[in-house]
């Protein structure tokens, strides 16, 4: 049997990409209210091995990032829903991502109105007309009708960091990497250690933001 993360054709020659969803865990009390149908999770869109999220920073700049599949630092990984496929080879594939880090800036994360699994549910509706499975963003459409269930201090961003880029190149996928204006560490992001933060090098693996299209 092929590998179900393998890109083939069909009968027909049709060039066709796997893509998966794979969910994390936000806190380990998932594993005590999913029985109730309500978890905190975040989600990644797999597609030709690489993994890509969505995630918060204070820059009006790309806040799609890619890393290692089921992988995606500062969280639980839970599980993996195939969505489907999509027939878009990789470098048609990679020119669609980057015009899709124009539209999922950094400073424009919201818990409620635009996390990583409306940015995953988005991805998913584009590559293969399939919606994500409803529990994986529930918390958030249940926080849409009634905000008042929701404490102050859950509507923030999951990630804090300056974004650095990785392009990848055409011929040979090699990396090159450019990186924005860093800042010195302050108090209150010191203050900030109990939220869920995602950082390029936790715990080894590496976390890049897509490049994204130049506007004109």
């Amino acid at each position: 049997m092929g590998n179900m993360n393998s890109a083939s054709e069909d009968s027909d020659g049709i060039y066709q990409a796997p893509v998966v969803l794979n969910i994390y865990d936000l806190t380990p009390i998932n594993n005590y209210t999913r029985c109730f149908g309500v978890g905190i999770f975040h989600s990644g869109i797999e597609v030709h091995g690489l993994e890509y999220g969505f995630g918060a920073h204070d820059f009006p700049a790309s806040g799609v990032f890619e890393v290692e599949p089921k992988r995606c630092p500062g969280f639980i990984y839970r599980c993996s829903v195939p969505l489907g496929y999509t027939n878009m080879p990789p470098t048609e594939f990679r020119a669609f991502m980057e015009n899709v880090a124009s539209e999922y800036h950094g400073d424009t994360y919201h818990l409620i109105t635009k996390n990583c699994n409306h940015f995953t549910e988005d991805m998913s509706l584009r590559l293969t007309g399939k919606e994500i499975p409803g529990w994986v963003n529930r918390l958030a459409r249940l926080g849409v009708m009634c905000s008042c269930l929701l404490p102050e201090s859950l509507q923030v961003t999951t990630v804090k960091q300056s974004p650095e880029y990785h392009g990848c190149s055409e011929e040979d996928g090699s990396e090159s990497q450019s990186t924005a204006t860093t800042r010195e560490p302050t108090e209150s992001d010191d203050a900030e250690q109990d939220k869920h933060l995602l950082s390029p090098t936790m715990g080894g693996v590496e976390l890049a933001f897509i490049r994204e299209t130049t506007q004109r």
